[in-house]
């Protein structure tokens, strides 16, 4: 097994049982306890665990969220198949709305410069993503800016959001379950990701299979609130057919 892949398993099962121990991992693994702690190391440099005495916690379970750029390095190949795979639902013309988020993000690189669009974001790397492309125009949700996220929030990105109409929303998620429904660690940007959905006719998920199982303290809608999600092939198939029992169409690339 590959450090990445290893580092990804160790990664499911912190979140899975609230934490990790160097010595379980490195029997299961059949590696060394210093290979075990590199891996650890290496997972709290991309900001999703946090070590402690004897092994590691999940930085959710600390109440602690990632910044854009921890997240941006983590599940690379996967966010970029997932981005490729949504810019098959982005229209020719017409208008659409990307959230904030790395995977989003992908996606606003991803949109070739002739399409005639409108794309609404509460995202600052969004718009600036797109802002020199002469067929789209670019409409940037007013309000306060989490320093966290690059994203607007609170009543003036809402009021902006209430009064406008797109295509298809393409939206990110910290977490979500059949359970619980889609959260994020942020009251106000649930606040932001629900209006974002209740503004489209259409709402695409985009979220890697780290995601999945994972509950955040704000929920902003329940998984049927979106058409399609799309993830990658590391969703187990028990979990695919849960999800597409929802209602939701699963895309797994």
């Amino acid at each position: 097994m590959y450090a990445e892949e290893r580092q990804r398993a160790i990664l499911k099962q912190a979140r899975q049982n609230g934490r990790v121990d160097v010595a379980t991992l490195a029997a299961a693994f059949e590696i060394t306890s210093e290979t075990v702690r590199r891996d650890l190391t290496a997972l709290e440099r991309s900001g999703v665990v946090r070590r402690v005495h004897g092994g590691a916690i999940p930085v959710e379970r600390l109440g602690v969220e990632p910044g854009l750029d921890a997240r941006d390095v983590v599940m690379t190949a996967e966010k970029d198949r997932i981005a490729l795979a949504a810019l098959e639902q982005v229209p020719a013309e017409g208008a659409i709305l990307l959230d904030a988020g790395t995977t989003v993000g992908r996606l606003a690189h991803l949109i070739p410069a002739d399409r005639e669009l409108t794309v609404v974001t509460p995202s600052l790397p969004n718009a600036f993503a797109l802002a020199n492309r002469p067929g789209i125009t670019v409409m940037l949700v007013g309000g306060r800016l989490r320093g966290h996220t690059m994203a607007s929030v609170d009543s003036w990105a809402l009021n902006a959001l209430k009064d406008t109409y797109v295509d298809v929303a393409f939206i990110g998620a910290n977490g979500l379950s059949v359970e619980r429904g889609l959260t994020t660690p942020d009251t106000a940007e649930a606040m932001v990701k629900r209006a974002a959905i209740a503004s489209a006719r259409r709402s695409v998920l985009l979220a890697d299979h780290t995601k999945i199982g994972n509950d955040h303290f704000a929920r902003f809608g329940e998984l049927d609130d979106v058409d399609t999600l799309i993830t990658d092939t590391g969703i187990d198939a028990r979990t695919a057919d849960e999800i597409t029992r929802t209602g939701v169409k699963v895309i797994a690339v």
